[in-house]
Formats: C-alpha cells, structure tokens, sequence
C-alpha cells in the first residue's frame, strides 16, 4: 500500500533589503574602522522600525584618511533591477562644526530637476537614508560628528538606464531609496515611487497637465495626441489607482489617462490595479457593454467566447460598434470617482497595440455631477 505525498506547502517569498539600509551599514562600517582601524563584520544598523539587522561585507579597506565598506544588495524575492548590486560607502573626516556631508560617487544620481524631495544639485540620496546614515554615525562617532560620506555604486549608471530617474531628472546613476530599510516582494514601492515623483516634478517644473500610460505604445500614442513634454508623461503600468491616489492629494488642473484595450476595459470594470494576477477583464460584461453600444446578439455571443480583449474589439469594430468609446466613457467614471469631488479635468484614451485610438472620454471635471455620456 502507498501514500501520496502531501504537496508542499509554498515557501513564502522572501524579503530584502533597500538601498538606503545597505548604504547605512556600509557607511557605519567605515565609520567604525576610521575610528577604531577595524572593520565591523557582519556590522549591525537598526532599522526605522526599530529592528536591528546585520549585513556582511563585500569589500572594505582602509588607507590615506579615509575607510571603504561595500555591501551587496540582496532584494530577496522582488525583481528589483538593483539586486546585487555592490552599495559602498567611503567615509572622510569633515571640517569641525561641518556635520555630515553626503557626496555623490559614481552610480549614484545627480538631481537636476525641482521637485524631488532632494534638492537640485545634490546626490539621489534620499531623506529616510540619510537619516538612517547620520543616525549610524552617530551611533559610532557621537552627536557632534563631522564626516564626509560618499555613496558609490558601481553599476549603478547601467541599472538607471532601466528606471525612470533619467525621466525624473536624476541623471548619471540610481537613486538611494527606503523608508523602511525593507524591501517587500513584488510591492513594486519602486514603481510607485517613480509614479509619485514623476507627479511631484511635473507640479514643480509649473506643467498643469500629466498623462499617465500603461506601457510604451499607449504612452506614444499619448504624446501624438498632446505633444507632451517627457516630464509630463507619467509611466503608471498597472497602478492607475496608485497615480490618481496621489494626484487627488497634489493635484493639477488636467490629467489624462492612457492605455491598452484589455488595460482599459478592467478599469471599465472597476479594477484600480491593472496587472493580470489582479484579474482579467471580464468577457461577458464587455458584452452587455457592446450590446447597450449597439451589438447584434449574435457579435455578443462572439465578443463572450473571443480569446482576448484585443479580438473581441476587432470583431465589435468589423461590425461598426463603438464598444471603445464605451470603454472609455466606462473608464472614466471609476476614475473620476477615485478623485472624488476635485474640480480636476479627466481624460481617457483608449489604444490598439498600434496605437489606433479605438475610445476617447473628453476632458471633464471629476467633480462633474452629469458623467460624460456615451456617444452613439
């Protein structure tokens, strides 16, 4: 007689670490060995939260008045395009009463645009890192301490190429990130973050208008119709509800929202998170959508067996039914119920994958009692 093995229970994903918490232990590493000639290994910061972590060293050394630390970056289970990256921190003696200085080594970013919550001309080097840095040195060399502080990460002008700091006016390298030292598998705080900032930027540089897109062809499409400045554009992917969260909180006068016909039909739908493994777009109400725009039973009955969105707008537009533009009316009003009351002006459009606008819900305000009414 045999058993079955039970199945094995899915490990869950496992958690890593951000920039700024290697950046600090790195930086207190150094610190350490400037002070006392010895390198701490594994060295220990605590976190904002209160917990305390260790890191091992990749790469230290100590010569000429000034101590290195290097820690590889481990983002655990989330595709972060910064995993392994090698994080270095050289540390200097600062000029008495100077405090601690942060200096951009190479890999790391230059902020060149207002906006960011760095000021323009300083390292991408953000404010819970910093304190999280100055904190450690304090830690290790008092309240009073006066230091230079070098961040360097050595292919970090190559991993920026795959962000959108270039965009965001960061320029020549990676930003140095965390509020919470921890980095949550498949949060994607990344993303939302560039989706913030990019937001931020555009507000401070005086556009009054963004449009946000759910990919590259959509996000062209877009910028044929308005024109746009690249600082306008804003790369949302699948978080159109993380993009009109923060607009509602820092508004601006217009806000277009672009996509993809299967993207934009799950917003019909009411879905705020686009990505696949959220759900997929549901074929029987793009139906009953394409019936009230006009669809014979029978284009129905197709519409709810097609393979894909992208076939069944085909098949509606073969037959003249203005299913897009019931899409993006549809769209619209989940949208602009997620900016509640503002006097914000809305805008959707919907694209094919070549960037044919297959449905457009004109600017309206959000707070707007009468809805944009489907066109016939």
């Amino acid at each position: 007689m045999t058993t079955e093995a039970a199945p094995a229970e899915e490990a869950p994903l496992r958690r890593g670490w951000t920039t700024g918490a290697c950046a600090t232990a790195a930086t207190k590493a150094a610190c350490t060995a400037l002070m006392t000639g010895t390198f701490p290994d594994p060295v220990e910061i605590t976190l904002p939260g209160g917990n305390v972590v260790a890191f091992a060293l990749a790469d230290h050394k100590l010569s000429n008045g000034q101590a290195m630390a290097g820690i590889v970056k481990d983002a655990g289970d989330d595709p972060d395009v910064t995993h392994g990256a090698l994080v270095k921190s050289t540390v200097r003696a600062g000029k008495p009463g100077s405090g601690i200085i942060f200096q951009r080594g190479s890999g790391v970013g230059l902020v060149t645009r207002p906006g960011l919550p760095i000021p323009m001309g300083e390292p991408a080097i953000n404010p819970v890192p910093r304190r999280m840095i100055v904190a450690a040195i304090r830690e290790v060399a008092g309240e009073n301490a006066d230091f230079e502080v070098e961040i360097s990460v050595p292919e970090g002008e190559e991993m920026a190429k795959k962000t959108l700091n270039p965009r965001l006016g960061i320029l020549g390298g990676i930003s140095i990130l965390g509020t919470t030292g921890i980095v949550i598998p498949y949060s994607c705080s990344s993303w939302i973050h560039s989706i913030h900032r990019g937001v931020d930027v555009a507000r401070a540089m005086g556009f009054t208008h963004v449009g946000g897109s759910t990919g590259n062809a959509s996000e062209m499409a877009m910028q044929k119709v308005h024109g746009f400045n690249e600082v306008q554009l804003i790369d949302m992917g699948d978080f159109v509800g993380g993009m009109l969260k923060y607009i509602r909180a820092h508004p601006l006068p217009r806000v277009t929202v672009a996509g993809g016909v299967a993207k934009m039909t799950k917003l019909a739908q009411g879905m705020l998170d686009l990505h696949s493994k959220r759900g997929a777009p549901d074929l029987e109400a793009l139906a009953a959508v394409a019936v009230e725009a006009g669809a014979s039973e029978p284009l129905a009955g197709r519409i709810r067996g097609a393979n894909t969105v992208a076939e069944a707008f085909g098949l509606a537009t073969a037959e003249g039914v203005p299913v897009g533009e019931a899409i993006a009316h549809g769209a619209w009003r989940v949208a602009a119920d997620v900016l509640e009351t503002l006097d914000i002006e809305l805008e959707i459009l919907v694209f094919n994958r070549d960037g044919v606008l297959m449905g457009h819900a004109p600017f309206a305000p959000a707070h707007s009692v009468s809805r944009p009414r489907k066109r016939r």
